[in-house]
């Protein structure tokens, strides 16, 4: 099993969100989606933004290497007007998407949303239109995700993410063993297919 952790506020999570199912599915290794919140973690190393916007030189950086990754794998690509975007309301419903047959299709849509169309994955209206898009009903799914019985998912999330470790995104988790980086979704793979 190949654990994928993302926040939909990170860019090389899109690139990495937008592949790793296929690669998955092609290499015969399960998968789960694991949504958390950088947020918290990058305060504990003393952030108060993405290291993109802290580090200008790294964040130029960071742009172009999108731009060229996108073009390498025939993604979409806008450069978002606002970074990073409050990712909440979007990771909620990822909880709760987490098992569903739906949950590729969703988180590709958030992602592409936010990375490819510029548009603000904050918004209620955003995430309504991406499930609503998936055949969805949308108002109900994001009730449920805020309900006070997965409220928590989230959190819990993020705060495994942090005993694990994690100090970035995207990551692959394999059978105890952290990989981080979309650069290293197929070491993560092949690592999952040698352990299988």
């Amino acid at each position: 099993m190949l654990e994928f952790w993302f926040d939909f506020a990170s860019t090389y999570s899109y690139v990495a969100a937008m592949r790793v199912e296929k690669l998955c599915a092609e290499a015969g290794v399960p998968m789960r989606w694991v949504p958390f919140l950088l947020g918290p973690i990058f305060q504990l190393q003393g952030w108060n933004d993405s290291p993109f916007n802290l580090n200008e030189r790294r964040g130029r950086y960071m742009w172009r290497d999108l731009e060229r990754l996108c073009s390498k794998y025939g993604l979409r690509w806008r450069r978002p007007s606002a970074f990073p975007r409050s990712s909440t309301l979007a990771a909620r419903v990822g909880c709760i998407a987490q098992d569903e047959p739906w949950g590729g299709a969703y988180v590709r849509g958030v992602f592409e949303a936010n990375f490819g169309l510029d548009r603000d994955i904050g918004e209620r209206a955003v995430i309504e239109s991406i499930l609503n898009g998936l055949g969805l009903a949308a108002a109900t799914v994001i009730d449920s995700a805020l309900a006070a019985e997965n409220r928590g998912l989230l959190r819990a999330n993020t705060e495994r993410a942090i005993d694990l470790g994690i100090f970035g995104a995207p990551n692959c988790l394999v059978d105890g063993e952290l990989f981080w980086g979309e650069e290293a979704l197929e070491d993560a793979i092949a690592w999952a297919r040698s352990e299988r």
